[in-house]
């Protein structure tokens, strides 16, 4: 892990793809499955934003990690990851396959220089959602922040304050700005490919099968789990291990 951001705490979002419950309640599952992994490597971890779905699960979550070299284990993760299983939410109990992208991103360093134009940004408060009490309901403190030239959302609805979560959501979206203008400058280079890709079928990067078999095989470095039960209870370091070496062997090859 030689990549300058490497070191550094990490934002992870996590999205729901196309199906409703059955892809909220896998994000939701990915979410556990996170946490679990950090709880493991004593990362402390903070919960900034959650959709809740309409019967089960979410529909998207960004979480900070903080910890020695959070992005530098995470970074394996981005892609989109699918599961295959029968479906707790089909009466005729169906196999079903579900998708989610997550997204990795690092925490950049305060003193580090990210040019962010206020005209260009798209900034809508509301009632939070979610744990917090009552409290967190009163007032329009969550803060949704709209990047126009690139697109980038960012929303955080932790605190009380809506100065608070200003605060954290516009570091946010510097930290996404600085890997939006790193993807930039690896597209051009034909170093890796895009950091965001369809929530679909053919662009995962990992398969979770718990039935009729149970396995999980991240498709890039062509490991593979039996226990699936094991693996989203937190247990990614087989994964991530063998990514970072394939990663670093492609660096070196590269050179």
């Amino acid at each position: 892990m030689n990549d300058e951001p490497d070191q550094n705490n990490s934002f992870l979002e996590i999205h729901a793809g196309a199906g409703g419950t059955e892809s909220q309640d896998w994000a939701e599952m990915l979410q556990r499955m996170y946490v679990r992994w950090a709880e493991s490597k004593e990362f402390d971890i903070s919960l900034l934003q959650e959709s809740k779905g309409e019967e089960a699960g979410i529909k998207s979550a960004t979480i900070e990690f903080s910890g020695g070299s959070a992005y530098g284990y995470l970074k394996s993760e981005k892609g989109v990851h699918r599961l295959v299983r029968i479906s707790p939410f089909d009466a005729q109990s169906r196999r079903h396959t579900s998708f989610a992208s997550v997204f990795v991103y690092p925490q950049i360093d305060e003193d580090l220089e990210i040019e962010v134009e206020e005209s260009d940004l798209r900034i809508d408060t509301f009632r939070a959602s979610g744990a917090g009490g009552q409290h967190v309901n009163k007032t329009d403190s969550a803060i949704r922040i709209t990047h126009t030239p690139t697109g980038i959302v960012v929303g955080c609805q932790q605190e009380r304050s809506q100065h608070k979560n200003r605060a954290t959501a516009m570091k946010m979206l510097k930290s996404a700005l600085y890997e939006h203008a790193m993807s930039e400058q690896e597209e051009k280079k034909a170093a890796v490919e895009a950091t965001k890709t369809d929530i679909q079928f053919g662009h995962q990067i990992r398969s979770y099968v718990f039935q009729p078999y149970t396995m999980v095989n991240d498709h890039r470095t062509e490991v593979k789990i039996g226990d699936v039960q094991k693996v989203m209870d937190g247990d990614l370091n087989l994964f991530i291990e063998a990514y970072l070496k394939r990663f670093a062997s492609g660096n070196r090859e590269n050179r």
